[in-house]
């Protein structure tokens, strides 16, 4: 198995998430631009129809409208989800919102993608009496998506896409003039499980993980860096499995759901620790959620501006 980890040297990217939550013109305009003014590499925004609680019953907007909006109000930043799921998309539908948003953006998106979960997104097209897809039915429906959904956004001949699969189907379905960024925007997978990981390797040009879920509630920082240390391992097995050199892989690691909670925004000095020790396991790209008051992600919002701006140099 091939060393996965970088020199302390490698460059690191840091990025946020601007859940959303707030209406455009009452400041969710404002954070998308800040968030460019501080550098931050990417601009993510959770792709759900509504998210849990406290966000459950109050204002929640969608996605790709939100990141159209950011497009329009920013130049440098890049954009995306993290992530999309099939659990309300269809891969028709979304490749000719995706290729929409990236002609706008001038080639800035990232579509973060993953199998999805249980919750409002898993039941809000179901019939009352249908029960949320099991683990194992989301990882048959993401196996068949992510494919299809990058045959549709590369395949962009006049004779376009068809396809008639178990969960997805396609016929004739055209994306003139396809993507801004060739062969297609990149796919930023979430996975941990051996089939999501295959996928990552397959058609990722990133990797997302927000560690080892079990380690949330009782696990130290050493065993999450353990965890993670593990599937960084098992992503390279499955890159090695198909020939491909896991290097090229981006490694993105979603903060706010290992053990250190939001630890790591207290101070600058607490975020260089933790970043330093992830970039050791092969990270590219560190994505710290835009502080949110009353609630798990609040932060002081001077300390996350000058984490933006200083953490990055501290790291060398």
């Amino acid at each position: 198995m091939t060393d996965t980890a970088r020199t302390p040297q490698s460059p690191l990217r840091l990025s946020t998430v601007i859940l959303p939550y707030r209406r455009w013109h009452e400041g969710a305009r404002e954070a998308w631009v800040r968030a460019e003014e501080l550098g931050f590499h990417t601009g993510y925004t959770y792709d759900h129809l509504s998210w849990r609680v406290p966000f459950r019953d109050g204002p929640w907007f969608g996605a790709i409208p939100t990141l159209t909006a950011a497009a329009t109000a920013t130049a440098r930043l890049r954009l995306g989800t993290l992530v999309t799921s099939p659990n309300f998309r269809h891969p028709v539908t979304l490749a000719k919102e995706l290729i929409s948003l990236d002609d706008i953006s001038g080639g800035r998106i990232t579509l973060g993608i993953g199998a999805g979960g249980t919750g409002f997104d898993a039941t809000a097209l179901a019939h009352s009496e249908q029960e949320p897809w099991s683990p194992r039915a989301r990882a048959d429906r993401f196996a068949e998506f992510v494919p299809l959904l990058d045959r549709l956004l590369t395949e962009d001949g006049k004779e376009g896409v068809s396809y008639d699969g178990a969960f997805y189907s396609a016929g004739g379905a055209q994306n003139i003039p396809g993507c801004v960024q060739r062969p297609r925007l990149p796919f930023a997978v979430a996975a941990t499980g051996p089939r999501g990981l295959k996928l990552a390797a397959r058609h990722g040009q990133a990797w997302v993980t927000t560690g080892d879920p079990k380690l949330f509630e009782t696990g130290t920082p050493e065993q999450s860096i353990q965890a993670i240390r593990g599937q960084v391992e098992k992503l390279t097995a499955a890159c090695d499995a198909i020939g491909r050199d896991v290097a090229e892989l981006d490694k993105v690691l979603l903060t706010g759901f290992t053990p250190d909670r939001g630890r790591p925004l207290e101070s600058v000095e607490a975020f260089v620790d933790f970043a330093g020790r992830h970039r050791e396991l092969g990270f590219t790209e560190i994505v710290v959620h835009w502080p949110i008051p009353d609630t798990a992600f609040a932060a002081d919002q001077k300390v996350f501006e000058q984490i933006a701006t200083e953490a990055l140099v501290r790291l060398g």
